[in-house]
């Protein structure tokens, strides 16, 4: 994989940094379409691209033929990104749950390993 491909609710680069800005448009675009306010659509998206950077850095160990895989679905007033890279995982013993909605964002994190 050379470039960015989105399909639908997904995006998926190569183990870049030099692709964070094409997730931020991707996100940021997608965010808008569901009606999202600026504020939260500028807070999802710095959040996102730190854990799409962790996945690059720490997930892939920087393997550019290696991908990063980010999907947005919206779930009544709620919204579920997952951050999925191709490493070897890592043992954790629990996990936390973000959700967003229209009123407010909650910061949530599942990690499924």
């Amino acid at each position: 994989m050379k470039r960015p491909v989105i399909k639908g609710d997904t995006i998926t680069v190569p183990s870049h940094p030099e692709y964070l800005t094409d997730v931020d448009a991707f996100l940021e675009g997608t965010l808008r379409g569901f009606g999202a306010e600026e504020s939260v659509v500028a807070d999802i998206a710095i959040s996102v691209s730190e854990l799409v950077n962790n996945a690059i850095v720490h997930g892939n160990k920087g393997i550019v033929d290696k991908k990063v895989t980010v999907t947005i679905a919206r779930h009544n007033r709620a919204v579920v990104i997952t951050v999925s890279d191709e490493g070897g995982g890592f043992a954790y013993a629990g996990s936390s749950r973000v959700e967003v909605t229209t009123d407010r964002v909650i910061v949530s994190l599942t990690l499924g390993l």
